[in-house]
């Protein structure tokens, strides 16, 4: 399981260090991709098989599964992470989340997702402001 907040930072060649936490879940190959809100989804292959299948379920005649579909997998990239500890970041996928420098890495559980320090910050400072409203959603959920 993934959780816990870490800010690293991403080297010239777009690599990034992960979390020693994270590392013993990210055993072998995982998958990267572009994720909602402008960040990545990293999954490990077992969990993005999950996901695969599930996509793959999805109806063809649906224009928004098509497009969600497209959106995900024409993004991925299968990698591993290297003897340091580091992953490599395909540049199409920095210039989607608007990676540079400061990079933070945040545990959801099953993924884990890539921010920009600064579009981090943004959604934070929203998340803030409308935690009542979301727990309240979260309420109408059964959570």
């Amino acid at each position: 399981m993934f959780m816990g907040e870490f800010v690293h930072n991403m080297d010239k060649k777009g690599r990034v260090t992960m979390p020693a936490k994270f590392r013993e879940n990210l055993d072998g190959d995982f998958v990267i991709t572009r994720g909602l809100d402008n960040c990545l989804f990293l999954y490990p292959i077992k969990e993005w098989k999950i996901l695969e299948s599930k996509l793959k379920e999805l109806p063809i005649t649906s224009k928004n599964a098509r497009s969600f579909t497209r959106f995900f997998f024409s993004g991925a990239d299968q990698s591993n992470l290297d003897k340091q500890g580091r992953i490599s970041l395909p540049q199409n996928l920095r210039d989607y989340a608007d990676l540079n420098k400061e990079i933070v890495i945040i545990g959801l559980a099953n993924r884990i997702e890539l921010w920009s320090k600064e579009k981090w910050d943004e959604f934070m400072v929203e998340a803030e402001e409308s935690h009542e409203d979301i727990a309240a959603t979260m309420e109408d959920l059964g959570i």
